[in-house]
């Protein structure tokens, strides 16, 4: 029988302790905590961003590339070769010799390195990725090697991208959307 009331006793206690927890505060540490507690219930009330517009504002400051004076749909990849990418033509436009290669792509040099996560891969007609971290390569064809996957033109057809791309050196431009 003393047991359960001892242990009743120290239940009793420890709910008493803690609620008393709030007036050992010093003030300082209530307006703070207070403070917390408002700013967060703050930002949960700005948040009246619609989502249409959300995606029309990701769509705008998108990265946006064109072979010669054609403008291409590219669906690019999320990762983090594609941000390094974004970040270099934040400020101006990339603009990028490319070199016929293999009868099946354009190559060209970015002038610096970038992030890569290279895997085997077959690609085919409209893919764009990073070879050896500092080239930038646009295929209208297919070849199989390790690269970095960047996106891929999906607006032209096998037969659209060989004619953009097959009969001699191009220039690419990879700037953001505006």
């Amino acid at each position: 029988m003393r047991k359960p009331i001892i242990l009743l006793f120290a239940i009793a206690f420890v709910l008493l302790l803690t609620a008393c927890g709030d007036e050992n505060m010093s003030n300082s540490e209530q307006e703070f905590q207070e403070e917390i507690t408002q700013s967060g219930t703050d930002m949960e009330n700005t948040d009246t961003t619609n989502p249409e517009e959300e995606d029309e504002l990701m769509k705008e400051k998108s990265l946006k590339m064109s072979i010669g004076d054609t403008a291409v749909e590219v669906e690019w990849k999320q990762n983090e070769s594609v941000e390094a990418l974004a970040k270099l033509a934040e400020s101006e436009p990339l603009v990028i010799e490319m070199s016929m290669y293999g009868g099946f792509e354009q190559v060209g040099s970015l002038g610096e390195s970038l992030p890569r996560n290279d895997k085997q891969t077959t690609t085919e007609a409209g893919d764009i990725v990073l070879y050896s971290g500092n080239k930038i390569v646009v295929f209208y064809g297919s070849n199989s090697w390790a690269y970095t996957r960047l996106g891929h033109i999906t607006d032209k057809t096998a037969e659209e991208m060989a004619e953009l791309l097959s009969g001699g050196d191009v220039t690419i431009t990879i700037s953001m959307g505006e």
